[in-house]
């Protein structure tokens, strides 16, 4: 079973090319959905491990994708099925993980249902939070050439530079968007959103650091510290 593990992380690895979601954003994930699992009972590791590893897989094509059509979630379940076909997985488990990885994004309304889908959508989310996120939020908005702090207020970017205007509408142009506005739209909610309570307290003490960090941030970057 292992050297399925190994074979699906070599895949992986290979299709991924987003700074911020990379091999190491799925390996973090993977070890924090370890550490969620160990916690519940009844956690079907072999889907657990598959569609974590798995879940990202078609992120280079959504970040390509100029019309923002593409949901790499939906695209990761697609792209897992004949890799695990060609691992001999059973069609059974194979739809499992499949909905697993389906579920595990923030802005869908596809919810996890099973206890593995909770855990890896937790896992995930729980990697926007605490130090890691200030980290590659920073890679991330260097790359887009982001501005350190927002130039209009949220309530105007959400309306100007988010699909349809909605809080939960994927980003129009890149380089508007920073840590303050994700911070604001998604991280501040993530803590209430977790489905398992290792999850949610988790979140509840990387959320501190991270309002702690914005906090400061602010202050700093308005030259009052």
């Amino acid at each position: 079973m292992e050297d399925k593990f190994k074979k699906i992380e070599k895949i992986v690895e290979k299709e991924l090319s987003c700074s911020a979601h990379n091999m190491e954003h799925v390996l973090r994930v993977y070890a924090t959905a370890l550490r969620i699992a160990k916690k519940e009972k009844n956690v079907d590791y072999e889907i657990l491990k598959s569609a974590t590893l798995l879940h990202d897989i078609a992120r280079a094509k959504e970040d390509n994708d100029k019309t923002g059509k593409t949901d790499h979630a939906k695209e990761s379940a697609k792209m897992s099925k004949e890799i695990l076909e060609k691992l001999g997985y059973s069609s059974e488990k194979i739809k499992k993980i499949q909905k697993c990885i389906i579920s595990h994004r923030f802005k869908t309304n596809n919810k996890p249902q099973s206890l593995e889908a909770k855990i890896l959508f937790d896992a995930d989310k729980l990697d926007s939070l605490g130090a890691i996120v200030i980290i590659r939020a920073g890679m991330w908005m260097g790359k887009h050439g982001c501005t350190l702090w927002p130039k209009m207020s949220l309530k105007k970017y959400i309306k100007s530079n988010l699909v349809g205007g909605k809080i939960n509408g994927r980003i129009k142009n890149a380089s508007l968007h920073n840590l303050f506005y994700e911070h604001e739209i998604k991280d501040k909610k993530l803590p209430s959103l977790m489905h398992t309570k290792t999850g949610k307290s988790i979140a509840k003490e990387r959320l501190k650091f991270t309002d702690m960090f914005m906090e400061r941030l602010k202050k700093e970057a308005k030259g009052l510290l």
